[in-house]
């Protein structure tokens, strides 16, 4: 999501979802607060778009850290269903073990209920008493392994519900924490809007002039071959995306953050990709600028925290900001921290 000199107009889509938030998203928000809060009456236009850009950028970094702690809370969430049917597997299998002892302690009850030797000099065929004797015998013995296992699997159990509860707790503070902050970033984004607005006509439009393709008709040619045929998958589903709007924290189809329009395009090429750009960036092969080949995913700033899929002829295809939509850029319109090969 690229928060990069370009302006977000007003009445954009903002239909975002609620994501997860770790402890590392709480720091990134947090730091949002020593962004400056308002163009002064003396700035001047270029002081005015500095201000707009440290807003956007330092939003970008906090959206990637939410996305982080939402990929965090998938997992956390299928792990607590894994967890929950383990408890209901377990429970079921107790119900049946005590079911099992009761009825062999029954039977043990009524066939030693009177004493041995006097059943066997009551009884009209002793060897068929003896016969029974020894099953019960081995009965005794098998019950006492299955009271055995009966003690483990509720230990087991009561484990395992410990784990889900703490599970559950970690995702319900995870729940109350994203609400504040997300608070917070749009909080500053609707700031960075304010800023935009309020200069001039003309510097709004010199500060969104940018090399774009304007929507879905005549897109540019591709600069070079894909490098594999997955890439060429991504690439037409990247194509396709074109003219969508960014939407906050969303991964499509009909909404994209920058780091969302990659993982949705190679999971239409059946490449599961990591949510963040952080983590994009170590998702495949790293190659130099120089080698990029359409693509390959293009990160930006040291922090990785924007990210772009290449084009070729020294475009991208990204999600640039709030308010403007899936589009072509130049390749050099951040400074380039890295190029991966996936």
């Amino acid at each position: 999501m690229g928060f990069h000199r370009r302006p977000a107009q007003p009445g954009s889509d903002r239909s975002t979802r609620v994501t997860v938030l770790s402890a590392a998203a709480a720091t990134a928000a947090a730091a949002l607060a020593a962004a400056p809060a308002g163009a002064a009456p003396q700035d001047k236009p270029s002081d005015t778009r500095a201000k707009v850009d440290r807003l956007y950028e330092q939003a970008e970094q906090a959206t990637e850290s939410y996305n982080k702690a939402d990929e965090h809370a998938d997992k956390l969430r299928a792990q607590v269903a894994r967890v929950k049917d383990s408890v209901a597997r377990g429970q079921e299998r107790i119900n049946r073990m005590r079911g099992a002892l009761g009825a062999l302690a029954g039977a043990q009850y009524r066939e030693g209920g009177i004493d041995p030797s006097l059943a066997l000099m009551l009884s009209s065929d002793p060897d068929r008493y003896l016969e029974r004797a020894s099953v019960l015998d081995r009965v005794s013995a098998r019950q006492a392994g299955e009271l055995a296992d009966l003690q483990r699997a509720q230990r087991t159990l009561a484990q395992q519900r410990a784990e889900a509860g703490r599970k559950l707790a970690e995702l319900e503070k995870s729940r109350t924490t994203v609400a504040r902050h997300k608070r917070s970033v749009e909080h500053k984004l609707a700031k960075a809007r304010k800023l935009l607005n309020s200069l001039p006509d003309d510097e709004r439009d010199a500060y969104d002039r940018s090399s774009r393709s304007g929507g879905r008709d005549g897109l540019p040619e591709l600069g070079g071959a894909p490098s594999s045929s997955r890439a060429a998958a991504a690439i037409a589903a990247a194509r396709s995306a074109i003219g969508k709007p960014y939407v906050w924290g969303a991964n499509g189809p009909s909404g994209f953050d920058c780091s969302g329009l990659m993982q949705w395009s190679y999971a239409q090429a059946g490449v599961g990709l990591p949510r963040t750009s952080q983590a994009q960036r170590y998702a495949g092969r790293q190659v130099s600028l120089s080698e990029a080949q359409p693509g390959d995913l293009v990160a930006y700033r040291d922090d990785a925290s924007h990210i772009g899929m290449y084009m070729g002829n020294g475009q991208v295809v990204h999600a640039p900001y709030p308010g403007a939509p899936v589009r072509y850029d130049p390749v050099g319109m951040m400074p380039v921290s890295s190029v991966t090969r996936i």
